[in-house]
């Protein structure tokens, strides 16, 4: 039997990706286990929880990064420039597996020391791409900047702009890193990424994969409208327009344009009876007081049951995301039959056949994410996911993965 190790800052929320594949190998034979930095608010099993030493470092390296990224602009979102870390190396769960997988451990987690002792032991170490900071200077996604491709000097993110800035180091660090061991796989959830790493500098050439996450459809599935509304205190007679992200600030997730698309859909005299369903968290009262239709917070979902009711209580799925890779939300709206109305970008379009499952609004415009809104509604559009992304098929390609390593 296969033995995985996975490497994972957290398994809650949007980390849940590490998780589900875990129970998916599990499912398939694969034995594998997870190391995880942040405690979830229960101990699950098969999953190695790292002690108070290692999240002290992780405490310790935010506030240096604070301290160095404070001119930093915030407009572009996250820039991370791993300082601190732990080696994981010597940890038997470690030197015991075959296949070495690391997801999202960036904020104090691991640094580049600890990824150069990981791939020293010369197994296959699997990098997942969540999104672009393994092949950029240090953002998490570049919006219009292409310096990933030529070597992020001079990065948009920094006030001073200087060519030999955090992002330029970031970038020799990690060529430095990916040119010394050839036992390093780069898996891309979204066919976007996996094309801008195709042509990044620092991993063109590499063996690149497309593997969607895996999501365990046996939970997100349709489930009766009228029930999940009655749980949630719904009115039956009310339409649903639902909405999640870990923060709504993030300047991701397009908030400015899911509240343009509300207000001119309000302006609608047929569209009265609409309840903005919100979970995540970031939300304040200047962001429900924006909002022009009658709002339910849900709060943070820390469950799977609560989020699987919300999507199933909704009759559409917004996610105007400006920059995302494979967003969790709209795999999971489309498995419980809810069709998503989000931007033409990133890896959303992998996901939605325009006017099918779902609406395909042009980049950046409001008045078309209301035109889905509305043309999902009056066509009762019905969402489902694509054959591709069934989790048998998902886990066919890491299986073709792990039998090109023999090669």
């Amino acid at each position: 039997m296969i033995k995985v190790v996975q490497i994972q800052f957290s398994t809650e929320s949007g980390a849940r990706s590490a998780l589900r594949l875990q129970n998916a190998f599990v499912k398939n034979n694969i034995d594998s286990t997870i190391i995880s930095l942040q405690l979830g608010v229960t101990k699950i099993p098969n999953i190695i929880y790292l002690g108070k030493k290692q999240r002290i470092i992780s405490r310790i390296d935010e506030m240096v990064q604070n301290f160095l990224l404070k001119k930093m602009h915030k407009e572009f979102g996250l820039f991370s420039y791993p300082i601190l870390g732990s080696d994981l190396s010597k940890l038997k769960e470690v030197q015991q597996a075959d296949i070495i997988y690391i997801h999202w451990a960036l904020s104090g987690f691991l640094n580049f020391s600890s990824i150069r002792k990981l791939a020293a032991l010369k197994k296959p170490v699997v990098i997942v791409m969540h999104d672009m900071w393994n092949i950029s200077g240090g953002c998490h996604y570049s919006f219009a900047c292409e310096k990933y491709l030529t070597g992020c000097k001079s990065c948009q993110m920094f006030v001073e702009n200087k060519t030999n800035d955090l992002a330029a180091r970031a970038f020799k660090n990690k060529m430095a890193l990916y040119s010394k061991y050839t036992n390093l796989y780069f898996v891309s959830p979204s066919k976007w990424l996996y094309n801008c790493a195709k042509n990044a500098l620092l991993t063109k050439g590499k063996p690149i994969f497309y593997i969607p996450n895996v999501l365990d459809n046996t939970l997100f599935k349709p489930f009766d409208k009228a029930i999940a509304k009655q749980i949630l205190n719904i009115e039956s007679d009310e339409l649903v327009i639902a909405f999640g992200a870990v923060s709504v600030n993030s300047p991701y997730k397009g908030w400015p344009y899911l509240q343009k698309a509300l207000e001119l859909l309000y302006q609608d005299n047929a569209y009265k009876n609409i309840l903005v369903l919100i979970f995540g968290s970031g939300y304040s009262k200047a962001i429900a007081d924006a909002i022009p239709f009658k709002t339910k917070f849900m709060g943070y979902l820390g469950d799977e049951y609560s989020t699987m009711l919300v999507y199933n209580a909704a009759n559409v799925f917004i996610v105007p995301s400006l920059a995302d890779n494979q967003p969790t939300t709209v795999q999971e709206s489309l498995c419980c039959g809810t069709p998503v109305v989000g931007f033409n970008v990133g890896g959303i379009p992998d996901m939605i056949n325009h006017k099918q499952n779902g609406y395909l609004a042009h980049y950046k415009d409001a008045a078309d994410i209301t035109n889905g809104v509305k043309f999902c509604l009056q066509n009762n559009l019905k969402g489902y996911m694509l054959s591709e992304f069934e989790p048998a098929e998902t886990i066919k390609k890491h299986q073709a993965l792990f039998d090109q390593m023999k090669q």
